[in-house]
């Protein structure tokens, strides 16, 4: 890859637009999530799985208030996403219905990162940054509790 693109978290140390370093002030904390809402409409399947995981994963930055629709129609999408693949997977000469399920999933995954379930979405939210220890910052970090042990042994 000749120019690959920066990682987001390098982004935001660097201050790019839309990556900033600091929460706006102006941010207002939503009500917790205490309990699973009920679906607005009966789901069933990956719909029903993917409410109950929702909720469960993203109750610190959903609302039960505002989100819920977006959610259960994307529930709905997921539910009809299984029917519409089955019978693609059994009608090979499907075409035109294996072309609307690639544009549902385009949706379901558009959707899905408006509720911020991408790690790009969650970042921007500000919600959690999956990070991995380089070895690097392992002989680093390493090294600074070795010293930390040094220092309290001669200190005694």
């Amino acid at each position: 890859m000749a120019n690959p693109g920066k990682p987001a978290e390098v982004k935001r140390k660097l201050g790019a637009k839309g990556y900033s370093k600091e929460m706006p002030s102006h941010v207002v904390a939503l009500p917790a999530i205490t309990q699973v809402p009920e679906p607005l409409k009966p789901l069933s399947g990956s719909g029903l799985d993917l409410w109950d995981r929702t909720w469960a994963k993203g109750f610190t930055w959903l609302s039960a208030n505002t989100d819920i629709q977006l959610l259960q129609m994307t529930c709905e999408q997921l539910d009809e996403r299984d029917l519409l693949r089955d019978y693609v997977l059994q009608n090979v000469e499907a075409w035109h219905e294996r072309s609307a399920l690639r544009e549902l999933e385009k949706s379901i995954r558009s959707n899905l990162s408006l509720l911020g379930f991408t790690p790009t979405d969650r970042m921007k939210l500000g919600v959690a940054e999956v990070k991995v220890e380089s070895k690097m910052e392992q002989l680093r970090r390493r090294q600074d509790e070795r010293e930390q042990v040094i220092v309290v042994e001669q200190s005694e």
